[in-house]
């Protein structure tokens, strides 16, 4: 057993790029994963999960077809399996997400913004 504590901060400081989640502890058959956002991503859905979006710093604000919901540092938010969803930042946002082992970012969608898929840092 590793008795070595995770520290968010000093992970987020292991890495600059957006969009790219990196694994940081597993447990059973999740990972989580701590990611920097700016900008716009794209339109995706995870078909066979549901999707946790954990803010640690900054504003995200994650758009529906029919709406959309904002969330400020220290929220969380699950958008359930199947809905499609468009994270966005106005500025650099720190997020961790919570989901299956192999889980891409993108959905089924294939676009420049897919990431390499279980990146440990």
């Amino acid at each position: 057993m590793n008795s070595i504590p995770i520290n968010l901060q000093e992970k987020l400081a292991k890495f600059q790029d957006h969009w790219s989640p990196k694994v940081i502890a597993e447990m059973n058959d999740y990972q989580f994963k701590l990611v920097k956002v700016q900008g716009d991503f794209v339109w995706h859905k995870h078909e066979d999960t549901d999707e946790v979006f954990i803010v640690i710093e900054g504003n995200l604000i994650i758009e529906f077809r029919d709406g959309k919901v904002t969330l400020k540092e220290g929220e969380m938010f699950v958008v359930p399996r199947n809905v499609e969803h468009k994270p966005y930042a106005a500025s650099e946002c720190k997020i961790m997400l919570v989901e299956p082992k192999g889980v891409v970012n993108t959905g089924q969608e294939q676009t420049e913004q897919t990431a390499e898929n279980d990146v440990w840092i």
